[in-house]
C-alpha cells in the first residue's frame, strides 16, 4: 500500500463488482479497507491497489453511519467519482462486504436492547436473579448486580427429569420397567416426562405478553438440551401468535447447565432484533443491488456469517475477532511456531490474545454481567484504550475504565473532552499533532489540539502538587512539585501495567511462558505503548504490520467463513462408546458440510475441524478437545489437562459431554506469513546517522523515563527493507504513530 498510490479501477472493470470491502466499526474509530484491481505501471508494477480509511465511529454532525459513510469514500477512490451522501450507494462496483460491529456490545453494556420475555419451567422464575451463587468480588461491600435483561417471566408447568439422577448423583440401571412415560433423549440419556403442558394455557401466557407490546422471546426449560420436545411446540405456539423473534436454548445452545443457557438464549433474544434493525437499515442506504452482493459478519468465534444467519449471542466480541485472524495470519510463522500475543489497544479498550497456530477458544464466558455459553476466541479485554480518561483519587493514578469515546474523545480533539492516553502521549512528544490526520474542529480540517492538552495538564500537576504537599506537612519532609511531564509519564506507566495483566492471564496462568512469544502489536493507539508492554512482559520480539493501525479490518478480508453443528453426549469414553461418538461426529460434520455446500462452496474450500468437550467424572471443568492421529480423543485431553492444570487422574473415568464440529469455507486462499523467514533473509544496516536518511523528517524532544531526549522522525515509506533504526525514534505512516523507545531497534 502506498499512500502516493492514485490508480482507480480500470474502465474495463467499471460495474463489474471488482472492489472488496473490508469494515472494523470500532468504540472510537471506523477503519475500513478497500482492495481492487489497478493497471500495472512501471513505478508500481502491482494489479491491486489497498485503500484505507479511517473516520470517528460517532460523528452525527457529518454522517449518521459510519460504516455506511466509509464504504462511500472508498467507492470515490476506486472510482474518481462523486457519491453523494444524501443517495443510496451505487452497489455495481462492489463485489464483498465483510463487516464487524460493536453494535450487540454496546447494546449489552449499556443495556438498550430489545424488550424480550424469557419463558422457563415453573419454579425456575428467579433462575437468572440467583445465577451461579458466584462472588468474583467477595469483600466488595457495595456490589451492583447487573439487572437480568427480560422484562417479563412466563413460567410454564412442565418438568422433566433424568431417570436415575434424583437422589443418587450416579444414574440407576435404566430399563423398561421405568414406565411408558421414558424417553431417550439426544444426549443417550434417559428422561422420565414427569409433566407435559397444558398447551392452551401456554398459549393464553404468550398471549398476554405479546399484547403487553413484546416481540421477542427467550424459551429455556430444564433439561431441554437433551429433551427439546416441549420447547419446541412453544416456540411454534409463539410463532402463530406473531412475536417477531423467537429463541429456543436447545436450538442455540445444547449444552448441559441450564443457568449459562437461559442467560445465552436471553441474550439472544435481547440483541438479535437489534442486530437485524441494524442491517435492516444499513441494507437501505444502498441501491436495489445490494442484494446481489456477498455480505457477512464477523462472529465472536473468528469465522464469518452470511448476514442473513448473523445473530446478537455470536456478535458480542464481533470487533476484536478479526483483529485475532489478522495478527494469527500476518505474524505466526508455521516453520517457525513461536507463539504470538495479540495486543490490540484501539480508542475505548485494548483486546488480548494468544494464538499458537490454532484459534483458541472458550464456551463459557460472562460480559456485563451475562454468562454466555457460545464459542468465542479466547479475547480478555481491559478498559485502557487512546480514550480512556486520567484521574487522580485518593493520592492514586486511575486509568479509566471510564472512556471519552469517539465524542467528545480526548481533550486534543477540540470537544471539550476529558484528559486521557491519547492527550499523554501527545504531551511526552510521542504523537506529532503536525504529522496526525486533520480530522478535527467543525470542518474537519484542523490538528490536534496540543495546547489544550498543555493547560489540562499543567492544572492537574497543580491538584497533585497541593495535594501531596498537604498530605507530607505533617511529616515534614516537602516533596518535589512533579512537572506536567512526570505526572502524564507515570498515567502511561499505570496504563501499561494495566494492560499486562490480561496478557499474563492469557499466558502463564495456562502453562505457556510468555517471555517464550513475540507481541503483535496493532489498532490506533498499539506502536506508542508496543515496546513498554513488551518490556514489562520479558518479550524481546514485537511485530507491527504496515497496516497496524486497520488490522481489524484487514483481518476481516482473511476470514473465513465457519458454521458449527453441536449435540449432547453424556458418555463415558471407553472402547465400546469411541465408535458411536465417532459416528455422531461424522454426522454432524456432514450436516456442516451441506450447509456451506448450499452458500456455493466447493468440496476443495471446505474443511472440517472435530472435537469432544471432555472432563474427567467428578469434577466440573471441561476442556474442548481437538481431533487427534487415528481418534486418539483421550491422549490429547490428558496433554491439556495436563498443561493447564499440573496433573492427570488416570484411575478416573472421562465424561464426553458434547461433540462439536466447526465447518469451514475457505472464500479466498490465504497464505499464511512466514516472518522469521522474511527476518533471516534481509540484509540489515543500522541507520547510524538517521539524519541523514531520506526517511528522515525531523528530530524532535520525546519525553521518556530520566527527562527528554531527541528523537528522529521517520517517514516508513521512506525506509528500505533492511534498514534498523535505533531508538529513540518515531516511525511516522498515514495511519499509524510507532514509538521506537532507547534501548530498542525497528528493523
Amino acid at each position: 500500500m502506498d499512500s502516493a498510490d492514485s490508480r482507480l479501477l480500470p474502465s474495463s472493470c467499471n460495474g463489474k463488482h471488482r472492489v472488496r470491502i473490508s469494515v472494523d466499526r470500532g468504540g472510537t474509530f471506523t477503519d475500513c479497507i478497500g482492495v481492487f484491481p489497478v493497471e500495472p505501471t512501471a513505478a508500481d508494477p502491482s494489479e491491486e491497489r489497498i485503500v484505507v480509511v479511517k473516520l470517528l465511529s460517532e460523528d452525527p454532525a457529518h454522517y449518521p453511519d459510519a460504516p455506511r459513510e466509509g464504504i462511500r469514500r472508498i467507492l470515490e477512490l476506486a472510482t474518481g467519482r462523486p457519491h453523494p451522501r444524501d443517495a443510496p450507494l451505487d452497489t455495481s462496483n462492489i463485489e464483498s462486504i465483510r463487516m464487524g460491529t460493536t453494535v450487540a456490545t454496546n447494546a449489552l453494556l449499556e443495556r438498550k436492547g430489545e424488550p424480550c420475555a424469557l419463558v422457563v419451567t415453573q419454579g425456575f422464575h428467579d433462575l437468572l436473579k440467583i445465577g451461579n451463587q458466584a462472588r468474583p468480588r467477595i469483600f466488595d461491600l457495595a456490589i451492583a448486580k447487573p439487572e437480568v435483561l427480560y422484562q417479563r417471566v412466563v413460567q410454564v408447568d412442565e418438568r422433566v427429569t433424568l431417570v436415575g439422577y434424583a437422589m443418587d448423583p450416579r444414574p440407576a440401571p435404566r430399563g423398561s420397567h421405568d414406565g411408558d412415560n421414558i424417553v431417550v433423549g439426544r444426549s443417550g440419556e434417559h428422561v422420565r416426562v414427569l409433566k407435559t403442558p397444558d398447551w392452551a394455557a401456554v398459549r393464553q401466557q404468550l398471549q398476554q405478553v405479546y399484547e403487553s407490546g413484546i416481540r421477542s422471546v427467550a424459551i429455556c426449560l430444564m433439561h431441554a438440551y437433551t429433551f427439546a420436545e416441549h420447547e419446541e411446540k412453544i416456540g411454534q405456539i409463539a410463532n402463530e401468535i406473531g412475536f417477531t423473534h423467537v429463541t429456543l436454548s436447545s436450538r442455540l445452545s445444547p449444552m448441559i447447565k441450564i443457568v449459562p443457557r437461559a442467560h445465552s438464549a436471553t441474550a439472544d433474544a435481547y440483541l438479535t432484533p437489534g442486530i437485524r434493525r441494524y442491517v435492516d437499515g444499513f441494507a437501505k442506504e444502498f441501491d436495489a443491488g445490494f442484494s446481489d452482493i456477498r455480505v457477512d459478519f464477523m462472529q465472536s468465534d473468528g469465522g464469518l456469517a452470511p448476514v442473513e444467519h448473523f445473530s446478537g449471542l455470536r456478535a458480542i466480541l464481533s470487533g476484536p475477532a478479526a483483529g485475532v485472524v489478522g495478527y494469527s495470519v500476518t505474524s505466526f510463522s508455521p516453520s517457525q511456531p513461536v507463539g504470538v500475543v495479540g495486543f490490540d489497544m484501539g480508542g475505548t479498550s485494548t483486546d488480548v490474545s494468544r494464538f499458537g497456530g490454532e484459534l483458541e477458544h472458550v464456551f463459557e464466558t460472562t460480559t456485563a454481567g451475562v454468562t454466555i455459553q457460545a464459542p468465542q476466541l479466547d479475547i480478555n479485554t481491559v478498559a485502557a484504550g487512546g480514550g480512556s480518561r486520567l484521574f487522580f483519587r485518593n493520592g492514586l493514578m486511575v486509568v479509566g475504565p471510564e472512556s471519552a469515546g469517539a465524542y467528545p474523545g480526548p481533550a486534543c480533539y477540540r470537544n471539550g473532552g476529558p484528559l486521557c492516553i491519547t492527550d499523554a502521549n501527545l504531551l511526552l512528544g510521542r504523537l506529532r499533532a503536525e504529522h496526525f490526520p486533520h480530522i478535527f474542529g467543525p470542518n474537519e480540517n484542523q490538528p490536534l489540539d496540543a495546547d489544550t492538552t498543555r493547560s489540562l495538564f499543567e492544572q492537574m500537576a497543580e491538584q497533585i502538587n497541593s495535594e501531596m504537599r498537604t498530605r507530607h506537612m505533617l511529616s515534614g519532609a516537602a516533596p518535589r512539585d512533579k512537572t506536567a511531564e512526570e505526572i502524564a509519564l507515570g498515567f502511561l506507566q499505570v496504563a501499561n501495567e494495566t494492560m499486562c495483566r490480561p496478557i499474563r492471564t492469557l499466558t502463564e496462568a495456562k502453562g505457556h511462558d510468555v517471555q517464550k512469544h513475540a507481541l503483535a502489536c496493532f489498532g490506533g493507539a498499539g506502536g506508542q505503548h508496543a515496546c513498554a508492554v513488551a518490556a514489562n512482559l520479558g518479550i524481546r520480539r514485537v511485530f507491527v504490520h504496515r497496516l497496524a493501525s486497520v488490522l481489524s479490518a484487514y483481518g476481516l478480508g482473511l476470514s473465513e467463513v465457519v458454521h458449527e453443528e453441536q449435540s449432547p453426549a453424556a458418555a463415558t469414553w471407553s472402547a465400546e462408546t469411541q465408535p458411536p461418538l465417532l459416528a455422531r461426529l461424522e454426522e454432524l460434520s456432514s450436516a456442516g458440510h451441506s450447509k456451506l455446500s448450499q452458500q456455493g462452496f466447493s468440496e476443495s474450500q471446505i474443511r472440517v475441524q472435530r472435537f469432544l468437550n471432555m472432563r474427567y467424572d467428578g469434577t466440573d471443568t471441561s476442556i474442548m478437545v481437538p481431533e487427534a492421529a487415528a481418534g486418539d480423543y483421550l491422549s490429547r485431553f490428558e496433554s491439556m489437562h495436563q498443561r493447564e492444570f499440573g496433573f492427570v487422574l488416570r484411575d478416573r473415568r472421562v465424561i464426553v459431554d458434547d461433540l462439536r464440529v466447526r465447518v469451514v469455507g475457505r472464500l479466498a486462499e490465504v497464505r499464511a506469513g512466514q516472518v522469521y523467514d522474511e527476518l533471516e533473509s534481509l540484509q540489515c544496516r543500522l541507520l547510524d546517522t538517521p539524519s541523514t536518511h531520506r526517511a528522515f523528517v525531523e528530530t524532535v524532544p520525546v519525553y521518556f523515563q530520566g527527562g527528554s531526549r531527541p528523537t528522529a522522525v521517520l517517514k516508513l515509506g521512506h525506509l528500505e527493507p533492511g534498514d534498523v533504526v535505533p531508538g529513540p525514534a518515531i516511525i511516522l505512516d498515514r495511519n499509524n504513530t510507532v514509538l521506537v523507545e532507547p534501548g530498542w531497534t525497528a528493523t
